[in-house]
């Protein structure tokens, strides 16, 4: 089957890199300041410690600035959330609730390996 979408692959993989990064972004800013909904940690250095990383990551990753080290940082950061929150409850991701951070963790380390494609500032500085 001919592939119908491969002329727009580029800008769906560039789709792909900013909806993960701002659904990344969504967590650090329910961590550091409660919004959308929730409520901000505190006292707690090592989620406050994520969310910064998830703040400051997920920028990065949605403007494609500095992106492989951006998306190699927060691949990092969710296979150690998997290792240290998750893992505990069950081997199973579906049923300790870590599937999303196995998600996250492989989608960024694939943008960390391909770079940060079109529409985004590392392509037009380059």
């Amino acid at each position: 089957m001919e592939r119908w979408l491969g002329p727009w692959s580029e800008y769906s993989y560039a789709l792909l890199r900013i909806v993960a990064g701002l659904l990344y972004l969504s967590h650090a800013t329910q961590k550091l300041f409660g919004f959308p909904g929730g409520h901000a940690v505190v006292g707690n250095r090592l989620l406050q410690t994520a969310g910064v990383i998830e703040l400051v990551a997920g920028f990065l990753i949605v403007l494609g600035l500095y992106t492989t080290y951006a998306a190699f940082l927060a691949s990092g950061e969710m296979a150690a959330a998997y290792f240290t929150v998750h893992i505990w409850n069950s081997f199973w991701p579906i049923v300790n609730r870590g599937e999303l951070a196995v998600l996250f963790c492989f989608i960024f380390l694939f943008i960390a390996s391909r770079g940060a494609g079109p529409l985004s500032l590392d392509r037009l500085w380059r």
